[in-house]
């Protein structure tokens, strides 16, 4: 049988890092077998639902890659069939109306509570004639309840092992509003079934929903997929995640300047092994070497280091062009008129970008004449005097250098670093670098010459040499 697999997020907000491991690890698993992942739009919380959260979640996956196999379901346009079977579960007597008031419901919490029991709901509406709650449903407020059978439930979770919950402790859970509002527990074992999912993998968090969907699974002769939970994500103290990493989405890391390829890598480690323990895993290698003996059980710890590595790793690690690309929407867009300095720049400085958007502050002098404090030209205290020779008989090297050489690197190296050890490296290297780039730390000045060119190397190191005379 092929595997079919679904990832279904709720459009009441972004997608959170949690969301989006899940749904990478089912695309994973349905690659690496050969089977069908499947998006459904969980939008039936019609107050709380919104489109822009949809297209969020759209475009999300969309940027990492992750694919689906068939149209996207949605559960508003599926309405009337949860309707067919919450009317069979009614007439079959295996689910009832309740008009139970909040202020009852919690009087009865409270008293089983006080009892040391755990609360459950009593099953006060159980008894009522079917035809008189068809008729008061008419009339009153309500919900509809499922009549939880008093057995043991079992299943074998591909994660966790067996593992095995008392029904008779649940109580009669309440799966949906009226007829026209299902809600979680009951939609989702509908759709599992009509849609043939096979597998179901989802976060740890659902495991106590896994035997109340079971139940119903077996009242209405379904099939019962095969579980795996996968393990919470914790956070570096190895506690519950906190709000600010809860609070971040997918589109949070994506406007912050993260790649695709980290977030993915980043991600598949989390609560995940390959054979080979390494921490650059392609997503091509992890649909081939994917396990679930190699998932644990235990929390996966969100390391921020980890994923702040894992960028400067894939950002160094791109072409020169794709990585312009990719930094052109941080950037002001003069920057990309001239295509060809604004790559070298890039491949250039990728060595130290954490962040697509880290450019903009790291590179900013190649497009605009620097500002900075006349001090900073000084090498380790030395006199303003040798500074200003230094520039000067450096401007006078960068002017006379042989048209037959060319602007080449190798020409302005050979020619620069012969001043450099005649004089002194620091000496002459370091006010170089500070009238190109107006910063302490840059790139060197033979890459930032060969970039800026000669005209505008020159125009620099004069004003340089100007800025120095206002030294005491």
């Amino acid at each position: 049988m092929t595997p079919r697999v679904r990832f279904a997020p709720s459009p009441t907000g972004y997608l959170s890092i949690g969301n989006v491991r899940t749904a990478l690890f089912n695309w994973i698993f349905a690659r690496h077998e050969g089977g069908k992942f499947l998006l459904r739009i969980e939008d039936t919380d019609k107050e709380r639902s919104k489109k822009e959260y949809e297209e969020s979640i759209i475009d999300g996956l969309t940027w990492l890659g992750i694919d689906w196999d068939e149209e996207p379901e949605r559960q508003s346009d599926r309405l009337a069939i949860y309707e067919k079977y919450l009317k069979r579960l009614l007439d079959e007597g295996r689910a009832y109306f309740c008009f139970c008031t909040p202020d009852e419901l919690e009087a009865e919490r409270q008293a089983q509570l006080s009892q040391g029991l755990q609360p459950k709901y009593g099953g006060r509406c159980r008894s009522i004639p079917k035809e008189e709650a068809a008729r008061r449903a008419e009339k009153e407020s309500h919900v509809i309840r499922f009549k939880m059978p008093s057995h043991t439930v079992s299943f074998t979770d591909l994660v966790r092992g067996k593992v095995t919950f008392d029904l008779d402790l649940m109580g009669d859970i309440i799966i949906a509003k009226g007829l026209d509002a299902p809600l979680y527990n009951f939609a989702v074992v509908i759709d599992d079934e009509e849609m043939a999912i096979t597998h179901v993998i989802r976060g740890e968090d659902h495991l106590s929903n896994t035997p109340k969907q079971i139940a119903m699974q077996e009242v209405l002769g379904f099939k019962t997929p095969v579980y795996a939970h996968l393990p919470l994500i914790l956070g570096p103290d190895k506690k519950k995640l906190s709000k600010r990493y809860l609070d971040a989405s997918l589109k949070d890391f994506k406007e912050r300047g993260y790649l695709p390829e980290a977030m993915l890598n980043f991600m598949v480690l989390l609560g995940w092994h390959p054979t080979v323990d390494k921490e650059i895993v392609s997503m091509d290698e992890a649909v081939k070497d994917f396990n679930f003996k190699k998932v644990q059980k235990s929390g996966a710890v969100f390391n921020q280091e980890k994923l702040e590595w894992l960028n400067a790793y894939y950002l160094k690690n791109l072409p020169a062009d794709v990585l312009a690309k990719q930094i052109a929407p941080f950037i002001p867009p003069e920057w990309v008129k001239d295509e060809k300095k604004f790559k070298e720049v890039v491949d250039l400085e990728k060595e130290r970008l954490r962040h697509l958007p880290d450019l903009k502050e790291l590179a900013g002098f190649f497009f605009a004449l620097p500002d900075y404090q006349p001090s900073l030209l000084i090498w380790k205290g030395a006199p303003k005097s040798v500074i200003a020779d230094n520039l000067s008989f450096v401007a006078n090297v960068v002017r006379g250098i042989p048209n037959h050489e060319r602007w080449s690197r190798d020409a302005i190296e050979k020619y620069i670093m012969s001043v450099a050890a005649e004089k002194g490296r620091g000496e002459v290297l370091w006010p170089l670098r500070v009238a190109l780039s107006g910063k302490d730390a840059s790139p060197g000045p033979v890459e930032i010459l060969y970039i800026l060119g000669k005209e505008e190397s020159l125009r620099r190191i004069e004003t340089a040499l100007g800025k120095l005379d206002l030294l005491q």
